[in-house]
Parts: structure tokens; C-alpha cells; sequence
């Protein structure tokens, strides 16, 4: 197995992803925590949208008064930089940048939109670009200005930088097995030597990736864009984006849907073993759909198939594949490539084909789905940096503990609990036991007091962010309501039915907010 560094990446880096590959079927990859206040405010300016007071914390008026200088950016993509303050505890120190575009509506917009894919480390730029125009209704496309960002430490916002992309192809190469002490060694002086590379080629700015720090970001973003209340899409990650925002800003939240929850309540270990189970569940449903089809690579009842495919995740652990590139597929980077299919149930067909192929000798397919999780271009360019802001951010906020005996005695659980990806979900506190700046959040409730109503949308086949997360999140958040999609794949809007399109769509346009319980 590669080292937790990248390990981490194995499922909830892929957020975006879902959203894409939901864009392509309709054209045709742990949650931060913390205790947190309402910031303070001072008087404030009259907003340039609505003529209402609008708050401004005290101390960070010259960030909220900013003048966002739109500039064309490919299409009808416009794009801009703001500035925020690094360490929101000392605002006349250093700045970071957040890039941000915008795919304007009509005429009669009613303000601004901002959309979070998840992640954390999934870019809101390209998902504004390359899947709002497939995903997103028309009208709603035409109500609002749409906006993506780059969340801190993301992308083309300030970013964290940890290795080149000759060091991220040899790294994805590595392969450690942890079950012994010796592999478990060497992965930790791996995962040492990654988290000297990010503090070193990051800076300072390292230690202000948190979850926190990025919602305050929000509320700057809000300001500019000249809304009195913010309006936010938040996908996966991108849901504890947005009820943290919620929790710090109740005034001004406006129009929230929270996509694929996270339970803010949940330690790190809880999130992982959530998401294995999530995943177990999700394979044997592929696995009868396979059947089903009587076009399956697999053969039997679903408990022979699902004895199969663990005995070719057996054999790839043993020894590695070889891409017709030359490129070694190690066991962590063909899970990472056989786990992006299960994000859709429509896509389901493409990981049957590449485990078609791989059995007939050509790793090819999940080799390809593997760079879609790490962003790997077919010229072994590196788009964005994922997997590093994602390691960054959770290794802030969530505490974790890289004691040899509990992620022993936690990896034994996970095999338990889902006897076929379990074992690939193991020892991912590694990744953070050298990291250079300690963890600054904690688990607890999100409650959000005063805010407008928020609609949370939980999936009830969800691998990524189990139903179990939604309901939990809804039940917290003291405005929410809960839409069930019953389906699979990862999360709802853009990628499942008209129920929840409309759902949606009328919460956003005419603020008509769904029924607590509606179940589409």
C-alpha cells in the first residue's frame, strides 16, 4: 500500500469527480469539525445589492470593501482574485488569494451563487467551467450568477505545495504493506519525509488551511459579490463548508443546500469507518447489478463474485500492474481507480468493462480512472493539487492518533466491517503524525441558531457520505430541512431525478422550501 499521504485520497478527495462524471452520463473521488462562534461585527457599510446594513467583522473592513475586477476568462467565464487575511486572528498580517469565476445569469439575476464541489481540494473553478452548464437547470442558470472558488490552499487560490509531478507519479508507485512493522515503517518515514516537502514549499500558509478559516472566506466573498445574504451549493466536503459558514454567520445565510452530508459530530476514525461500510454497500450493489446484467466479468451468486474481486484485489497487492505507458498500478492506486465508477450508478458499466479488461491483462481503464483522482494529465502534467490540500485541511482539522496499536486494532475493524475495502481505508492517521501544524479542530454540533431555513440532501445509497450523515446534519442545524433522494452514487442535484431538480431549483429561485421528509 502507498503511503497515507496519498492513501487519504482514496475517497473523499473525490467529490468533483461525481459531479463530472454525472455531467458526462447527462451529456452522453472526513468532514472538519470545530466550536465556533458567530464572528463579531462592526457597523458596516450599506450593501451595494440591496440597500440592507450588512455586518462586517471587526478589524476586516478593508477586505470587505474590495472591488472584485471581473476579466474574461474562455466563453462566457469571468474571472477575479480577492484577497483575505492568512491568520483571521491577526488581519494586518500576511494575505492569501482566492481565485473565483463566474458564469453570469441574465439580466434579472437575483445575486450570486457559490458552488463547492467537496474535497476538500476539489476546484469550484472547473466545476463552474467544465459541469454547472449540464448540471444546473436553466432557470437557475439564468437567476443567478453562478460562482465558483478555489477554497485556501486550493488550486488556483493560494495553494499547498508538497511535491513536483515526478515526485507525485513516484509516490503513486510506492507500495508498503502496513500489516507488517517494517511496511509500516517505511510508510511512516514516507509520510515524515511528504509532510517536510508541504511545509517546506508552502510556508507559513500551511497552518491556515482549516475549514474555519475558509468560511470566513465565504463571508468576504459574500460581501464583495455585493449580496446582503449569501446563496450556496455545497457538495460533499463542501456541506460542512457551508454549516460552518451557517454556524459563524446565521445572519446571513440566505439560500443553503447542503448536498451528501457530513456529521459534524464525528471523530476521524468514525468518518472512515462510515465511509468503508458506505463503500461495502455500495460494491455488493454494483456487484448484483453486474450479475443482473449477464455481462458480468464475475460468475456465481453475489457472495462468489465478491470473493473474486477480492482475490484480484489480492493478486494486484501481490504484484503490482504495469499501464500500457510503463506506469507501475500499485494496489492503492488501482482501489483509487476502481472506487471512481461507484460515485454513479450510471457509470457502473465503465468499471465492468475496466475490470473486464484487467482481468484479460489491461490495467488501462482503472489506470485512468486512478489520474482522474489525482488530477494526472496524459502528458504527466498535474492539474491542481487534491490530494495535498486534502491531506493539509484534514490533518487541521481533525485530530488524530498514529498510535501503532489503535490504527492496528482499527484496521482489524475496518476488515470486519467491509471485508473488501476495508483493508485499503487503514492507517490513514499516518498521514498526519508529522505534520508540521497540530490539528485545531474538534468534533461537535452545528447548529446555526437564527439562520434562514437550509435544505440538506442526503442519498440513500451514498458510499462517500452515508444517508446516516444527512440525517444527522439535519437534525442539528436548527433550520434544516431533510430531502431523501433514494437512489445510489454520490450525492443528488445534477446527477439523480426532476423531484429533486425541482426541489432545488424552487428553494433557490422562489424560496419555496421543501417539505422536512420529502423523499424523492
Amino acid at each position: 500500500m502507498r503511503a497515507p499521504r496519498r492513501h487519504l485520497s482514496v475517497i473523499a478527495v473525490l467529490g468533483s469527480l461525481a459531479l463530472l462524471l454525472g455531467a458526462c452520463s447527462t451529456a452522453t473521488a472526513p468532514a472538519p469539525a470545530q466550536n465556533i462562534e458567530s464572528a463579531p461585527a462592526a457597523t458596516a457599510p450599506d450593501s451595494a445589492a440591496t440597500g440592507t446594513r450588512a455586518a462586517v467583522p471587526a478589524g476586516l473592513e478593508k477586505f470587505y470593501a474590495q472591488e472584485p475586477d471581473w476579466t474574461s476568462c474562455g466563453g462566457a467565464l469571468l474571472c477575479t482574485e480577492l484577497s483575505v487575511p492568512m491568520d483571521y486572528a491577526n488581519p494586518s498580517g500576511d494575505t492569501l488569494t482566492l481565485a473565483l469565476n463566474k458564469r453570469p445569469g441574465d439580466k434579472n439575476a437575483a445575486g450570486s451563487l457559490l458552488v463547492n464541489p467537496g474535497g476538500p481540494g476539489a476546484s469550484g473553478l472547473e466545476t463552474v467551467r467544465d459541469a454547472v452548464p449540464t448540471m444546473f437547470g436553466q432557470e437557475l442558470q439564468r437567476g443567478f450568477d453562478v460562482i465558483g472558488f478555489d477554497p485556501r490552499g486550493v488550486g488556483s487560490s493560494t495553494p499547498v505545495k508538497c511535491e513536483t509531478p515526478a515526485e507525485q507519479d513516484a509516490g503513486r508507485a510506492e507500495q508498503f504493506d502496513p500489516g507488517t512493522d517494517a511496511g509500516l515503517q517505511e510508510m511512516r518515514q514516507a509520510s515524515a519525509e511528504y509532510a517536510a516537502l508541504c511545509a517546506e514549499r508552502t510556508g507559513a500558509a500551511l497552518g491556515f488551511v482549516d475549514t474555519v478559516s475558509a468560511a470566513r472566506d465565504m463571508d468576504v466573498m459574500r460581501a464583495v459579490l455585493g449580496d446582503a445574504k449569501l446563496n450556496y451549493l455545497g457538495y460533499s466536503y463542501g456541506t460542512a463548508l457551508g454549516a460552518h459558514y451557517a454556524q459563524l454567520f446565521p445572519q446571513n445565510v440566505g439560500r443553503l443546500v447542503l448536498d451528501g452530508a457530513l456529521d459534524p459530530t464525528l471523530e476521524n476514525d468514525e468518518i472512515t469507518m462510515g465511509q468503508a461500510i458506505g463503500f461495502e454497500n455500495e460494491i455488493r450493489a454494483y456487484m448484483q447489478d453486474c450479475l443482473d446484467s449477464g455481462d458480468c466479468p464475475f460468475t456465481g451468486e453475489l457472495e462468489d463474485a465478491l470473493t473474486q474481486l477480492q482475490g484480484l484485489f489480492d493478486e494486484v497487492e501481490a504484484e503490482p500492474l504495469v499501464g500500457s505507458d510503463g506506469r507501475s498500478v500499485p494496489i492503492i492506486d488501482f482501489v483509487n481507480g476502481f472506487i471512481v465508477p461507484l460515485y454513479d450508478n450510471s457509470t457502473w458499466p465503465m468499471l465492468t468493462e475496466g475490470l473486464r479488461n484487467v482481468i484479460a491483462g489491461n490495467v488501462d481503464d482503472i489506470q485512468y480512472f486512478a489520474d482522474l483522482t489525482a488530477g494526472r494529465e496524459s502528458d504527466g502534467s498535474y492539474t491542481g493539487n487534491g490530494t495535498a490540500a486534502f491531506t493539509a485541511v484534514n490533518c487541521l482539522d481533525y485530530p488524530m492518533n498514529a498510535d501503532v496499536p489503535t490504527m492496528r486494532a482499527g484496521a482489524q475493524e475496518l476488515v470486519q466491517a467491509a471485508p473488501t475495502i476495508g483493508k485499503y481505508l487503514a492507517y490513514g492517521a499516518a498521514g498526519c503524525q508529522d505534520w508540521k501544524h497540530p490539528a485545531t479542530g474538534k468534533p461537535g454540533k452545528l447548529t446555526a441558531e437564527g439562520a434562514a431555513p437550509i435544505v440538506v440532501i442526503g442519498t440513500t445509497g451514498d458510499p462517500a457520505t452515508p444517508y446516516a450523515w444527512s440525517q444527522a446534519l439535519s437534525e442539528q442545524l436548527a433550520s434544516a430541512s431533510l430531502v431523501t433522494y433514494e437512489g445510489h452514487g454520490h450525492t443528488a442535484y445534477g446527477r439523480s431525478n426532476g423531484c429533486i431538480a425541482d426541489a432545488v431549483e424552487s428553494y433557490f429561485l422562489d424560496g419555496t422550501v421543501p417539505a422536512d421528509g420529502l423523499t424523492c
